[in-house]
């Protein structure tokens, strides 16, 4: 249960004053963290927020799954340290490296407190300029010494269209020991260039946070608007989003599904969703004009109407869909040479999905039975409950398994709202934020939890925005996922999971 001692709890895409939301001292800040992530509570997001006269408040948001709470804490820093949460609470790491980056905040006793991306710290105040910018992919990396061990560098270029990322793996022969990720290449100061706001650029920045991820942020920031003005999209328009939402996890499934399969050299599957893919995002240009969905979902509801005839059409385009997806994955399940490669490959215990905060697909690929579309219900998806589609293995076998349970499912969704389609508005008008909230926005994208948390000041703009992408909990989880397995399953694991690498340098 809830601990009564917590001093403020909100539903998803709920806005607050924040004068609700007082700030606590650093030993109450750290144990109130502590003692919910113990009770099966997650960090959404950890960051800070620049206070006038050079302090930073810290702001942590704990979701509570099984309650469908978000628990927003505050605590002030007068001083540029305090005492870490990593020790006790792994999922804390990636975040406080990133508030030391950024801010320059040392969280005293941090295991491995080193850049996650390569810019220049934030200046805070007159007192506290920014430092120059580390150079660009020059740090530090774990290692580990001994007869025959040897280091493995990847990247940041790769071979084939795809963002730069390094791997620094630590080797036993061919046997992994150790994957250290560094990331920071994409870095385009996107999250900075919110503050401020909203204004006109806001929502097009946020729908190229993660260009495969659309229609998820701009879910996620919308509905977050939509919470700060004190409205709700029109029933017809959150049925449409959610519509949207469902055909963007559908590509990408799709899309990796084809991967996976060229991954191990199986092309009959790879040829077959290479194609499907493009029909699945051909569906999305047909609702809004444009194959990731931009222009889809606006403050207030959405850009484009769907009528009879086009709910018909995009039906009967959808069946085609399933009809072909199903032969091109059968043949996956069918072939022993690709099973034997999925099987036993690059498993996560649940355990371990569980100690640093994994979300999505990869996560329930591990057994955490954990959707946000369940866990924090909020549009269509409050009418209409989608099954949490798990697996227990943890390999690459369970998150192809679990991406092809809910393309199924998602397809089953898709069908069932255009059958059953209302008339109505599209969208309403969204008036500014009111000053001084807080709103927080979780969206499941089809990496996982997308998180927006809004935070405005006494002239109604924003004091602090902040995005946390599903990449950000998982790329840790990749590293887990190579430990005591062959350096040549690298590929195979790395697509498994297909983390976004600009989603994460933001």
């Amino acid at each position: 249960m809830v601990n009564e001692s917590m001093p403020f709890m909100l539903y998803n895409a709920q806005a607050a004053d924040l004068s609700r939301v007082p700030a606590v001292p650093v030993p109450e800040f750290l144990a109130l963290a502590t003692r919910s992530v113990e009770n099966r509570a997650r960090i959404s997001a950890l960051f800070g927020q620049p206070l006038p006269g050079g302090d930073t408040r810290l702001w942590a948001i704990l979701s509570h799954d099984r309650q469908s709470l978000i628990q927003p804490l505050t605590v002030d820093l007068p001083e540029n340290r305090y005492p870490s949460l990593t020790p006790a609470c792994p999922q804390a790491h990636w975040f406080e490296r990133e508030i030391h980056e950024q801010w320059g905040i040392v969280p005293e006793g941090h295991p491995w407190l080193k850049p996650i991306r390569f810019h220049a710290p934030y200046a805070q105040g007159q007192d506290r300029p920014a430092a120059a910018a580390p150079r660009i992919g020059m740090t530090d990396f774990y290692r580990v010494e001994g007869e025959e061990v040897h280091e493995v560098a990847v990247g940041p270029v790769h071979a084939g269209v795809i963002e730069p990322g390094h791997f620094r793996f630590q080797c036993h022969g061919e046997d992994v020991m150790h994957l250290e990720i560094s990331l920071g290449y994409q870095h385009r100061g996107a999250e900075r260039a919110l503050a401020q706001g909203p204004d006109k650029r806001t929502l097009a920045i946020l729908e190229t946070v993660s260009g495969d991820a659309t229609i998820a942020h701009a879910m996620a920031h919308c509905e977050a608007m939509e919470a700060l003005a004190g409205i709700r999209a029109p029933a017809k328009a959150q049925i449409l989003r959610g519509v949207a939402l469902e055909l963007e996890r559908m590509a990408n499934h799709v899309g990796d599904l084809g991967a996976l399969a060229g991954d191990v050299g199986f092309l009959p599957t790879l040829s077959f969703c290479g194609r499907i893919r493009g029909d699945v995002l051909n569906l999305t240009a047909a609702l809004c004009g444009n194959r990731f969905g931009r222009g889809m979902v606006r403050p207030g509801g959405v850009g484009y109407d769907v009528r009879f005839l086009m709910a018909k059409e995009l039906l009967r385009s959808l069946k085609a869909v399933e009809k072909d997806l199903a032969v091109a994955v059968d043949l996956l399940w069918d072939t022993p040479s690709v099973m034997a490669r999925f099987e036993g490959t690059g498993a996560v215990s649940l355990e371990t999905c569980e100690a640093i905060g994994m979300v999505g697909p990869a996560a329930r690929a591990s057994g955490a039975e954990r959707d946000v579309r369940r866990d924090f219900p909020h549009g269509a998806y409050q009418f209409h409950q989608i099954p949490v589609s798990t697996w227990e293995s943890g390999d690459v076998l369970a998150r192809a398994h679990v991406r092809w349970m809910e393309i199924q499912r998602s397809a089953a969704f898709i069908r069932e709202q255009l059958h059953n389609l209302p008339d109505g508005e599209i969208r309403v008008p969204c008036p500014a934020p009111e000053p001084d909230r807080l709103a927080v926005s979780l969206v499941e994208g089809w990496r996982g939890e997308v998180c927006h948390v809004a935070v405005t000041g006494p002239d109604g703009r924003f004091a602090a925005y902040k995005v946390v992408d599903p990449s950000f909990h998982n790329w840790f989880g990749l590293a887990c996922s190579l430990r005591n397995q062959r350096i040549s399953d690298f590929p195979l694991c790395n697509k498994s999971f297909n983390l976004s690498y600009c989603g994460h340098d933001l």
